[in-house]
Parts: C-alpha cells; sequence; structure tokens
C-alpha cells in the first residue's frame, strides 16, 4: 500500500530524516514526491495518516505562501500541486538533490577502502 510510505520511519525521506518530521515538512515533502500529480487535501490527509485538523492548521500556510496552489477544480472541490517555481520549493528541491550526492559520495568512498586479506599458511 503506497500510503505506508508517508507513515512509517522506515520510508522516510532525506529531507525528513534531515530537517524534522513536522507535520507542515511532511505535506510537503508528500507534493514534492509527486510534482506531477494533483491531489484533494482528503486524499492527502488520507495518505499521510494525518489528523484533519493538524493538516489544516498547516495547510492554509502552504498556501498562503504559495507553496502549493490549486491546479484544477472538479466540482466543489480543489486539487492541489506543488508550486515548483516558489523559491522555498526550488530550494528544497535543491537541498535533497545535493543531500542525496553527498550520501552517494559517501557510499562510493565506503566501497572503495581497502579491505585487509590475511593469508593463511
Amino acid at each position: 500500500m503506497p500510503e505506508e510510505l508517508y507513515r512509517k520511519k522506515e520510508y522516510q525521506s532525506l529531507l525528513l530524516k534531515t530537517l524534522g518530521d513536522s507535520p507542515k515538512l511532511r505535506i510537503i515533502d508528500f507534493f514534492l514526491d509527486n510534482p506531477l500529480f494533483d491531489f484533494t487535501k482528503k486524499e492527502v490527509i488520507e495518505a499521510l495518516g494525518m489528523s484533519k485538523q493538524t493538516f489544516y492548521k498547516y495547510f492554509k500556510d502552504l498556501e498562503k505562501y504559495g507553496i502549493v496552489t490549486v491546479s484544477r477544480r472538479i466540482g466543489k472541490a480543489n486539487l492541489y500541486k506543488i508550486n515548483l517555481e516558489n523559491p522555498m520549493v526550488k530550494m528544497l528541491k535543491e537541498y535533497e538533490i545535493q543531500l542525496s550526492l553527498q550520501i552517494a559520495e559517501q557510499e562510493k568512498a565506503k566501497m572503495q577502502k581497502p579491505v585487509a586479506v590475511e593469508m593463511t599458511k
């Protein structure tokens, strides 16, 4: 079930591992993970396993500062997606890329360390 990806600690993104597991950041992270799709508020709440009260408390700021925007309307429901033109969103995407590259370099360095081999007679 894909919702597990947003609920379990072992599946946390680099963004959440390094900057913290705050509700606001979890919402941003969800949208960053799905930049090509738009979602209703209900879909985001369900995917994150977050209470409505907590979601609405933080989501209004994300709308206010243009981090998420209404992409279209279906009936009475607004659908939202991440605003890839927002400076904060650009910064967070770049941060995640740079962090991934740093971790990849560290892993590469670990793999390239010579391993001592004992010879037996």
